[in-house]
């Protein structure tokens, strides 16, 4: 292990955590991206650890949180986005537990058919407008049932023909 390439590693991983946190897994995976040696990032890793610079719990709750609180997404959504930056389950249930303390899913859906509501002029949604809302609300992650009862009387068979049984 050259002392160049530790040094070179611990800049890269500084300067990626300037940005913004990153979890172990996504940081490994950034340096290995870079052509570090296997070593080198290991010890990289380890001495951020020792600084408390990398903390996936920390990680976790700070992530779940910012999409809960200010992207309005479902749990769904935020579980493949954890898991994509390599975060472990359990670490991902506990983060989505902690930030549902600050809005629940359904919260976080009513906020969102109110925000559609506010843009249109008449207080009701006709089918088509309900299926949009039902669309956008599954892209976010979160689930049709819990969707459907919030946006009101609407049948299944409405949602685009989909049989759901």
């Amino acid at each position: 292990m050259k002392v160049l390439d530790l040094a070179a590693a611990k800049q890269k991983a500084y300067r990626l955590l300037s940005l913004r946190p990153h979890s172990e897994k996504e940081l490994e995976k950034k340096l290995r991206e870079k052509g570090f040696p296997a070593v080198v990032i290991k010890e990289t890793l380890e001495k951020l650890h020792d600084l408390k610079y990398l903390n996936d719990a920390s990680f976790a709750n700070g992530w779940a949180r910012n999409l809960v609180v200010n992207k309005f997404w479902g749990n769904k959504k935020i579980i493949v986005s954890l898991r994509e930056k390599g975060v472990a389950a359990e670490l991902i249930n506990l983060s989505i537990e902690k930030a549902r303390e600050e809005i629940s899913e359904e919260e976080a859906i009513e906020i969102l058919i109110k925000k559609k509501a506010a843009k249109k002029k008449s207080s009701a949604f006709d089918v088509k407008e309900k299926q949009r809302i039902f669309q956008g609300l599954m892209g976010r992650g979160f689930p049709p049932g819990l969707i459907l009862n919030k946006l009101g009387r609407i049948t299944r068979e409405d949602i685009d023909g989909k049989d759901w049984e």
